[in-house]
């Protein structure tokens, strides 16, 4: 195990293609998570996505981290990589029924991806970084607690599966929190973490790109099925437009000036965990619930939309520029005054009865404009790479 970590020469270090590859499965695993949400348009339904989504999310960003320090081009962390591939599509085929027969299946893969990475790691960084050891072995004790509780969430029925697994998330959202504290291995230091953040802020944008990559493909998709009429034709522009103001919001400005200043920071490894493990989370869903509400009114463009498909769509935005407002505030120190706004027009528009429901697509489209418009428009003639 000896010689997997990365180089760090000073240069940002880019993306291997093994990491894209590894996000190949994320792809189909935020298309189960639409569909999951389409098939269950419940209040508990959304609950149980939200709670697979988190989980999901959570073993994507973990991986992040890992490749942040060991070193992709090495053939064992190749073959670690390809195995959590193989655990994440398992992973995936779960989520249809994870609530049904298929959660032991899920708590098992889950539990094995979290905790066999985690020791890993551990052992590839023993002799090479000893502050990164102690806190692989603190997370490897968190992960064996929440695997537990994964595992007997699969094993029981579905009305005690839900608190258990939201349990076992608990655990793990808790413990970057909580510094994994563990008696007598002490606790971490985001200082001790050595991250390279261009990295993880690059890992991140991509990750971002495949969400986005998801609504277009179910647009598309979908549109494809339909008789073009004129209601259909507006939700299909309804949705092209905002995930190209869902582009432009996130990466015209905010990726590119919080990947320098998390380049730059004295202690990067607290502004990551801020600003990319947790301050991507209602991004992320923001996305994979406007996916959702783009198939419902592009399958009923006419008539009132149904109230589902109201809250997902209005949700949905809302969700995405929450996250962008709490991402950049974290990396700009500051509250962008357009996406309080857009925030606002969407609150409005829930109390606007639309007769059909392509018009509220293209009124929520029209308030991601908006915001995308008013913040290129701070920049006061700079283009997005340019210092504020």
């Amino acid at each position: 195990m000896s010689g997997l970590l990365r180089t760090r020469t000073g240069h940002e270090a880019r993306v291997g293609t093994v990491e894209l590859f590894f996000d190949l499965v994320f792809v189909f695993a935020i298309t189960q998570l639409s569909h999951h949400l389409l098939q269950t348009p419940t209040l508990t339904g959304a609950l149980g996505t939200l709670l697979l989504f988190l989980g999901i999310w959570w073993a994507w960003i973990f991986t992040s981290w890992v490749t942040n320090w060991l070193d992709p081009e090495r053939w064992q962390v190749r073959m670690m990589l390809f195995v959590l591939m193989g655990c994440g599509l398992v992973i995936a085929m779960a989520i249809p029924q994870a609530w049904g027969p298929r959660g032991l299946v899920f708590g098992v893969t889950f539990a094995l991806t979290q905790v066999g990475r985690s020791l890993f790691t551990m052992l590839a960084v023993r002799r090479h970084n000893r502050a990164n050891y102690r806190n692989f072995q603190r997370i490897s004790v968190w992960f064996c607690v929440s695997g537990v509780l994964w595992i007997y969430g699969g094993l029981v029925d579905g009305a005690l599966r839900l608190p258990l697994w939201a349990a076992a998330l608990g655990v793990e959202y808790l413990g970057p929190l909580a510094a994994f504290r563990v008696p007598g291995l002490g606790r971490s230091r985001t200082a001790d973490w050595d991250v390279e953040g261009g990295h993880l802020a690059e890992r991140c944008g991509l990750f971002i790109i495949i969400a986005l990559g998801e609504s277009v493909v179910i647009t598309g998709s979908t549109a494809a099925a339909l008789l073009w009429t004129g209601p259909v034709l507006a939700a299909f522009a309804s949705a092209f437009l905002g995930s190209v103001a869902m582009w432009w919001i996130y990466f015209n400005i905010g990726a590119d000036r919080a990947s320098r200043l998390i380049v730059h920071h004295d202690d990067p490894g607290r502004v990551a965990r801020l600003a990319y493990t947790y301050g991507h989370i209602p991004i992320i869903a923001g996305i994979i619930v406007s996916a959702a509400s783009d198939e419902m009114l592009l399958a009923h463009p006419t008539g009132p939309a149904a109230p589902a498909a109201h809250a997902l769509t209005l949700g949905g935005a809302a969700l995405f520029l929450a996250g962008n407002l709490f991402f950049k505030r974290v990396t700009w120190r500051h509250v962008p005054l357009s996406h309080l706004v857009g925030l606002a027009l969407l609150a409005a528009l829930a109390f606007v009865p639309f007769p059909h429901g392509f018009q509220l697509g293209l009124a929520t489209a029209a308030s991601l404009i908006i915001v995308a418009c008013w913040e290129t428009a701070s920049l006061g003639g700079r283009g997005a790479g340019e210092p504020a």
